[in-house]
């Protein structure tokens, strides 16, 4: 478990990274209820949901961590 860098909340990573079901192409999928994970300045951060996600990347200096 990890939380959320914008509002603290508990995040399951592995569950985040659980393939649910696979696209026509081969891409993975997961279940975006569980929340959802972006790569930014070398580093995975997991959010527990997409407004979350969109407000760190609005200004992610205020949330990421050094």
């Amino acid at each position: 478990m990890v939380n959320c860098p914008v509002c603290g909340t508990p995040v399951d990573d592995q569950k985040i990274k659980q393939q649910t079901s696979m696209t026509s192409g081969g891409a993975t999928e997961t279940d975006p209820k569980a929340g959802t994970r972006q790569f930014h300045d070398g580093a995975w951060y997991y959010f527990d949901s997409l407004a979350c996600r969109t407000k760190f990347f609005a200004a992610p200096d205020s949330y990421a961590k050094p």
